[in-house]
């Protein structure tokens, strides 16, 4: 098939893909994990495919989530057609299956419109030694447990990889291939980049370490998003099916493009194993020291609370005075990060936040026959989110009363859950210093002090600003090395990994001689060490 007759059929094969995709469902598409490959980075893997292969191989390829055939066709228009000795391809989905299965019906593919996780893989003649495959993102909510049961034993019998129930689809994919590719053979995997930082990651880690070599990760800039229809950051993972070598190392790239990449550093194997968090590399040359003081041996951090229905349970003051509720029943809370311009909240005489906007969070410390006795006001309100449906609602039914909250004290520090790396200051997190009685929502971390600290803040209350100081000074790379992020640029921060934040900073704040807490301070971060 020469050049003109392959560029012909991929522009036929591109306006199709969009058709189908207008005539599909975005809900549909995007519970079914179905986002299309885009040309030019199809044929960026390819080409990569080709040079990693040598000039002499002859190719056996398949791709176990076909779609209308992106990678197919960039493989006719990359490799020589006397050199494509098999091409197969699996798809479940017939919308897509059968108009590719059309369009390709005289280039010597073998289009298959079944469940690849449920087909027999070929004998030992007949495996690939090409395996390119964007598999569908279906997140784990969306596989039935009956599925996970099956998927997650085939996947243990197909390569040894067991996969807990919060992975993905594309987890099993991966795993489940491995019994399709010869030995030697070439596999290259786009997928989500947060198997790199999860925890349900770190069996598809232990698999690319121990079972097979793992030759690249290129993670693309999250702020470039490769599907413009799927807020997800990618991913693009080679590995050979063959033990790896006794010092391999391991190529990360990112940013750019998988061919011309912004950033690329040689990691070994070994430091791969004891460190969690892959997305550090390449921006870093080696994990981070274990035995350093760390956010959590100073603070214990919690999520903010998750009301049940913010637009119920959080009211103004106007609201408040329009309904006649009584304020004895409700709690100051910061406002989203968006409404706070500052990064210092200050409290009125009542410890009430001084903002533009003061919002209060409906927290009730009465039973309900107490509130119909002496608040008709407040009892008809409730009332009204029982009819709403608000008290049936999962957090709410799961509360001893369903409009009383959980207990989330007001914190000094407190840092933004979620933020992007395009801010004007270049920073994604905020941390905010809090003087009022102020709690927050689960868009919100609450660090609360250990006692050595609150102690020594206490004797010294000056030093929360400096405390303060230090957090919104940590580099910018300590925090995303802890934390994930997602297409788009939306970083986001588990109380755990802000715990694991580096914080000699702090340390170096006090003396044995102004910290009674030093020396019991200094003991639990030698304990966090030797622990880890």
């Amino acid at each position: 098939m020469d050049t003109e007759a392959v560029a012909t059929l991929e522009a036929r094969r591109a306006a199709l893909q969009r058709d189908l995709d207008a005539g599909r469902d975005t809900a549909v598409r995007n519970r079914m994990g179905q986002f299309a490959t885009p040309a030019g980075l199809a044929a960026d893997i390819q080409r990569y495919a080709l040079r990693t292969l040598g000039p002499n191989v002859d190719v056996r390829f398949i791709d176990p989530a076909f779609g209308t055939g992106s990678f197919y066709s960039a493989l006719l228009g990359v490799f020589p057609r006397s050199r494509i000795r098999a091409a197969v391809g699996y798809e479940i989905d017939p919308h897509y299956g059968r108009p590719a299965k059309t369009l390709w019906r005289n280039t010597g593919l073998d289009i298959r419109l079944e469940d690849f996780t449920r087909s027999e893989p070929p004998g030992s003649g007949d495996k690939f030694n090409l395996v390119v495959c964007n598999p569908p993102y279906v997140r784990h909510h969306h596989i039935v447990n009956g599925e996970k049961t099956r998927l997650k034993q085939m996947t243990l019998d197909s390569c040894g990889m067991e996969i807990t129930g919060l992975a993905g689809l594309y987890c099993y994919f991966l795993g489940l291939s491995h019994a399709w590719m010869a030995e030697g053979g070439l596999a290259g995997w786009l997928i989500p980049s947060e198997f790199m930082d999860v925890n349900y990651g770190r069996s598809v880690k232990r698999y690319l370490l121990d079972r097979v070599t793992l030759l690249h990760i290129h993670r693309f800039d999250p702020n470039d998003v490769q599907f413009s229809d799927a807020l997800v950051s990618s991913a693009v993972v080679w590995f050979r099916n063959q033990p790896p070598g006794k010092d391999h190392e391991v190529l990360f790239s990112y940013g750019g493009t998988l061919e011309e990449p912004k950033l690329e550093r040689r990691v070994p194997a070994r430091t791969l194993r004891h460190d969690p968090k892959w997305t550090r590399y390449p921006a870093m040359d080696r994990p981070r020291s274990a035995d350093g003081p760390v956010l959590g041996n100073f603070f214990r951090i919690k999520r903010g609370l998750a009301t049940g229905n913010n637009r119920y349970f959080i009211l103004d003051e106007q609201e408040i005075a329009r309904r006649g509720l009584p304020m004895e029943a409700f709690k100051p809370i910061l406002p989203s990060p968006r409404y706070l311009t500052e990064d210092e909240v200050r409290g009125d005489r009542r410890g009430n936040p001084v903002l533009e906007r003061r919002l209060f969070l409906l927290d009730p410390p009465w039973g309900e026959e107490e509130i119909r006795e002496r608040f008709p006001e407040l009892w008809a309100y409730l009332a009204e989110g029982k009819e709403n449906g608000i008290a049936d609602r999962y957090i709410c039914r799961h509360r001893k009363r369903w409009y009383t909250q959980e207990n989330r004290p007001p914190a000094p520090f407190v840092c933004t859950y979620l933020g992007r790396s395009d801010t004007r200051t270049g920073r994604p997190f905020r941390f905010i210093l809090n003087h009022s009685r102020a709690t927050a929502a689960n868009v919100y971390l609450m660090l609360y002090p250990s006692a050595p600290l609150e102690q020594a803040l206490k004797a010294r209350p000056e030093l929360n600003r400096q405390v303060w100081k230090f957090l919104n000074e940590i580099p910018t790379q300590d925090m995303l090395g802890e934390g994930r992020v997602y297409g788009g640029g939306l970083h986001k921060l588990e109380p755990k990994e802000l715990g694991n934040v580096p914080a000699e900073a702090i340390a170096r704040l006090f003396s044995e001689a102004d910290w009674p807490g030093h020396q019991e301070q200094t003991d639990l971060v030698g304990q966090a060490a030797s622990l880890a």
